[in-house]
C-alpha cells in the first residue's frame, strides 16, 4: 500500500528484457544523498511509476546508491515501464508503515491501464494536463474533485468528460518539482490507478441492488431519474 506522495525521482539506469532469470528487469539509481533505501530489505515493495514492484537487488551504499526490480510479463502488457529508456526519470515510493500520515490516498500499486496526455495548458503557474485512458471502462470510477494516481503520484480530478473521453488534473508550481509527470509533454503516457475504494462501493451498490430483485430496484432507479429532472426543471422531488 501506498499513498501516492512520490518521495524520490529515480534515473533508469537498465530495462534488461532477458536478463539472469529469463524474464525482465529494472536498475534504477538514486541521488548520492538518497536515504530510500537506507532500511531497505530484499523483498520489499517499491511503487515505480504507480507498480508496486518487488526489490530483488539493492546496492544502498554504492555510488550512486541502487536497486533492481523483475517486471512480470502481465505488467509489462498493462503498464508503461517497457517503453522505459535509459535515464529515464521514474517516481519512488516505498510502501506505508503503521505511522505513517496518508497525504495522499489509498494506493495499491495495481495499474488499471495507461493515459495518454493529449493536452498540456498553462494556467498561472500551474499546468493542467488533459489525459485519454487507454481503456475507457476506467472513467466510471473517475469523478469530479475525486482521487486518481498517475505514475503513482496522488492527484485530484479537477475536469472530467465521459462523452468525449477525456480527464483533467492541475499541477502546482510545488509539485512540479517533485513528480515525473511535470517532465511530460502531449502524446507520451502514464500509468494510472484509479481510487480503489470506488471500486468497492461499486460492488457493493450492485450487489444490493441485485439482491432487491427488480421489484425494488425499478422504483429506486425511477426515483433517482425523477429527482435529476425536477433539479434540472428547477424544482425539487
Amino acid at each position: 500500500m501506498f499513498t501516492g506522495l512520490v518521495e524520490e525521482i529515480g534515473v533508469v539506469a537498465e530495462l534488461n528484457p532477458h536478463d539472469e532469470t529469463g524474464g525482465t528487469s529494472l536498475t534504477i539509481t538514486l541521488p548520492p544523498s538518497s536515504t530510500l533505501l537506507a532500511d531497505a530489505q530484499l523483498g520489499d515493495s517499491i511503487s515505480v511509476n504507480g507498480v508496486c514492484l518487488t526489490a530483488t537487488d539493492i546496492s544502498s551504499t554504492s555510488n550512486p546508491p541502487s536497486f533492481k526490480v523483475g517486471i512480470a510479463p502481465e505488467t509489462l502488457r498493462l503498464t508503461n515501464l517497457g517503453s522505459l529508456a535509459k535515464d529515464s526519470g521514474v517516481n519512488l515510493e516505498r510502501a506505508v508503515r503503521a505511522d505513517t500520515r496518508m497525504g495522499g490516498h489509498f494506493v495499491q500499486g495495481h495499474v488499471d491501464t495507461t493515459a495518454t496526455i493529449v493536452s498540456v495548458a498553462r494556467d498561472g503557474n500551474a499546468l493542467t494536463f488533459r489525459f485519454a485512458p487507454t481503456t475507457l471502462d476506467v472513467l466510471r470510477y473517475i469523478v469530479y474533485k475525486g482521487y486518481v494516481a498517475l505514475d503513482g503520484t496522488s492527484l485530484t480530478v479537477t475536469k472530467v468528460d465521459d462523452a468525449e473521453g477525456w480527464f483533467e488534473v492541475m499541477l502546482i508550481a510545488y509539485t512540479q518539482d517533485k513528480v515525473v509527470v511535470a517532465r511530460k509533454k502531449a502524446g507520451d503516457t502514464v500509468n494510472v490507478e484509479v481510487d480503489v475504494l470506488a471500486k468497492y462501493a461499486e460492488k457493493s451498490m450492485a450487489g444490493y441492488l441485485g439482491a432487491q430483485g427488480e421489484g425494488l430496484v425499478k422504483p429506486i432507479l425511477e426515483g433517482m431519474v425523477e429527482n435529476l429532472v425536477a433539479q434540472a426543471m428547477g424544482g425539487h422531488s
